[in-house]
């Protein structure tokens, strides 16, 4: 028996009034729609409707336990989350829309059905036509990948009639997809950075954008900058639930260099002292001196003092001295501490904590 399924071919762009409010009238009752994406054909299906998922489980042969990924028609769907990292909109920027899907913890209102243990999987497709429907309807939707579970993802309106068509109420043939294969899947998150499917894009180059490349300058390297490093360290790492460590995973960097360093000097001792007694260890710290070829290198680079910005930039080549910045947000130096007792070297520290502290909402 022949399906009952409807077939529409848009064209290239944005979808129509019309073809909009087929799409959503069909989805508001509990009904399945196969859209194209960049990647493959999806099945959409009314994210807060249970029995729109239970069609979409079985048409699909999907196991009850497996969650469906949230597509959106732009990025400013994500303020629907409780929170989102600097780390998160670093990669929206680089790649949404496209193929990269990212599960998030926590639950935007109305995707509890289809998020899973608190987490959830939310996309943004390049193409025109599935974004511009997405971005019109009043409720949230879900796609699946056009197949039966375990099968290869269809690319093509033709295979998907064949396979699911009786399945289905529409199938929206916007022709072959553009990529052919699925979107990249990254889970990211506190304490997790993890590729939970390969795609277009590797884990170290989702690593390289989501994380930062951060370098602290001061004069000889041995008190402020080494101390503003390992705060950096400390803070980050508490932020992504790893220790300091291993916070290499999520794309960070985090070194410190002076203007006039000996290289191989170690850490002044006071500097080292105050450290301990926050639980931040920087007794096996190297002075290296700044190059400009290195300087270029890092995302974000913190100086000490607005003399150190001004020297900095001079060296570096027109144009290339944005990354740099004083460390203080308020535009104050950092007083030297060198040659001083205890208390000014922890006035120097207390300083520095408090600015890592408000640069760290910038950073993770």
């Amino acid at each position: 028996m022949e399906s009952a399924v409807e077939r529409v071919t848009p064209g290239d762009g944005a979808p129509s009034a019309s073809l909009v409010r087929t799409v959503a009238e069909i989805l508001e009752r509990g009904g399945l729609v196969a859209l194209p994406t960049e990647t493959v054909y999806g099945i959409a299906a009314r994210a807060d409707m249970p029995s729109a998922l239970d069609a979409l489980r079985e048409a699909k042969g999907r196991p009850p336990d497996m969650g469906f990924t949230w597509h959106v028609g732009d990025a400013s769907a994500l303020e629907r989350f409780p929170a989102i990292s600097p780390m998160v909109r670093r990669l929206v920027r680089r790649y949404w829309p496209g193929p990269l899907t990212l599960v998030l913890p926590g639950v935007p209102e109305g995707l509890e059905l289809v998020a899973r243990d608190g987490w959830t999987g939310v996309r943004c497709p390049a193409s025109t036509l599935c974004a511009g429907i997405l971005a019109a309807l009043k409720f949230p939707v879900v796609l699946s990948s056009a197949n039966l579970h375990g099968a290869p993802p269809l690319c093509d309106a033709d295979l998907v009639y064949r396979t699911l068509g009786q399945r289905l109420e529409l199938i929206v043939d916007g022709g072959p997809t553009r990529l052919g294969e699925s979107s990249c899947v990254l889970r990211i998150g506190p304490g997790h950075f993890e590729l939970l499917r390969a795609g277009l894009f590797t884990y170290e180059q989702l690593r390289a954008v989501a994380g930062l490349r951060i370098g602290f300058v001061c004069t000889g390297n041995t008190c402020r900058s080494p101390m503003a490093e390992g705060y950096a360290k400390q803070v980050i790492g508490e932020r992504l639930h790893v220790r300091p460590s291993q916070i290499s995973r999520f794309g960070f960097e985090v070194s410190s260099m002076g203007l006039y360093a000996r290289t191989g000097d170690p850490a002044a001792k006071n500097a080292i002292a105050i450290m301990k007694s926050e639980h931040v260890n920087i007794s096996k710290h190297r002075a290296r001196a700044a190059g400009s070829e290195d300087l270029q290198e890092f995302d974000r680079i913190y100086c000490m003092t607005q003399n150190h910005a001004a020297e900095l930039k001079m060296s570096l080549p027109p144009g290339r001295a944005d990354h740099v910045q004083l460390l203080d947000p308020d535009g104050r130096d950092i007083a030297d501490p060198m040659g001083g007792d205890l208390a000014r070297y922890r006035a120097a520290a207390e300083q520095i904590r408090a600015c890592i502290a408000e640069r760290a909402n910038e950073w993770a």
